[in-house]
């Protein structure tokens, strides 16, 4: 079991910065890559970035690519994922989940095993 608490969701203005974090924890959180996924109303949950469970390694979606950076820190029996996105705009309005997946770097919702509850991203004028 991999338990996920995401924070740091707010209002930003376009242009602006936030960075977004995932506690997780559970005894073998370790062993999984972690990734972040975002919704908004009426559509699909989309792929944002992911990081393997080093953090050696990240993906990102081509939307993000460039304006958002996600980190993961090892400290412990628990995990913490970052994502720090820059050069907001209107179209990153969303929900952001944090996701646990056991193969790591996965871009697809069903690769994804454990969720958070979510934090509500706003970016306006």
């Amino acid at each position: 079991q991999v338990q996920l608490v995401e924070s740091g969701g707010g209002l930003v203005q376009v242009g602006g910065s936030l960075t977004l974090s995932c506690a997780a924890s559970g005894r073998t959180v370790r062993r999984y890559g972690l990734g972040w996924f975002r919704q908004v109303p009426g559509k699909e949950r989309e792929f944002v970035a992911a990081t393997t469970y080093s953090g050696g390694s990240t993906k990102y979606a081509d939307s993000v690519k460039g304006r958002f950076t996600i980190s993961r820190d090892n400290a412990g029996a628990k995990s913490t994922v970052f994502l720090r996105m820059n050069s907001l705009k209107f179209e990153d309005t969303a929900v952001y989940y944090c996701a646990a997946d056991l193969n790591g770097l996965g871009s697809t919702v069903g690769e994804y095993e454990y969720w958070g509850q979510g934090t509500q991203v706003t970016v306006s004028s």
